[in-house]
């Protein structure tokens, strides 16, 4: 059997009931105002869930009964619209006056129109020239976490999981926040730097989708874990194969193509929704 949690900023009373009717869950259960589980649901009847959830605008996921936090063993997260309310690299670009350029780009990649590599190619080349002072300065003035992100890694930190923030962003961001959040691993792209400037190129290896996906696979293996002990969140088209490759690969405030083929979604509520999965 399974439980559904339900999560929204508002649950009607109402709509608890008839999921609960519509799934055969036998109890409803509080975990907080926002966040309600219902326990004994049938997955057969998902269908018929998620079409009066999207009605009633609430976030839902089958989980099974047996699951809990202590189980999970990796999380897994893009950073920039994820872990992070911004595009690092739309910002940056900011600096020099050319955001629209950069963030069309941006929001086509993410979308899934554009090659990744290429586009990211693309980006970091108008950027040739720039300070990087100014990489602080975005960091300082614009880059604030997702809300519920601080909640959701120390629910997982305290039961033990370990954390992994893989980017197609900069090390210089997530080496900041590395140790700002605790977090286990961090991997990005390393902007180039010449005499205090950055030269428009990426050092090494762009991390892309596959790598995303590969990195999650090495170390769920790694720390000996099955699929069912992973969760990933991520909001592009170059997170699907990581999410695809979790156990729970959530599409946070994503694009709609991620939507669509993600196993799971929030989209109401704060990333402490995909910790209440397992509460």
């Amino acid at each position: 059997m399974h439980r559904i949690v339900i999560q929204a900023p508002e649950i009607a009373t109402q709509n608890l009931k008839q999921l609960a009717r519509l799934s055969g869950a036998g109890e409803i259960q509080a975990i907080h105002q926002q966040a309600f589980r219902l326990i004994g649901a049938d997955i057969s009847n998902q269908e018929a869930v998620a079409d009066f959830c999207e009605s009633a605008q609430l976030d839902w996921a089958f989980i099974p009964e047996d699951l809990g936090v202590r189980d999970i063993g990796l999380v897994v997260m893009d950073m920039d619209s994820t872990l992070i309310t911004i595009e690092c690299i739309d910002e940056i670009a900011d600096m020099v006056g050319i955001k629209p350029q950069v963030a069309e780009i941006t929001a086509a990649a993410m979308r899934g129109e554009l090659d990744f590599k290429a586009s990211l190619t693309r980006r970091v080349a108008l950027l040739a020239g720039l300070e990087v002072g100014a990489l602080q300065r975005v960091y300082d003035e614009r880059l604030k976490l997702m809300p519920g992100a601080e909640k959701m890694l120390k629910g997982f930190q305290a039961a033990g999981a370990q954390t992994l923030l893989i980017s197609g962003g900069f090390t210089y961001f997530t080496d900041k926040l590395q140790p700002r959040l605790g977090l286990t691993h961090a991997i990005a792209n390393v902007l180039e730097v010449a005499d205090g400037k950055l030269t428009g190129r990426v050092e090494g290896d762009i991390v892309d989708a596959e790598r995303k996906r590969a990195e999650l696979i090495r170390l769920r293996d790694e720390l000996g874990l099955e699929p069912h002990q992973v969760v990933a969140m991520g909001d592009g088209a170059n997170d699907l194969p990581m999410l695809h490759a979790a156990g729970f690969g959530v599409a946070c405030h994503a694009k709609p193509k991620v939507q669509a083929e993600a196993p799971y979604c929030i989209n109401y509520v704060g990333l402490d929704g995909v910790l209440n999965y397992f509460l």
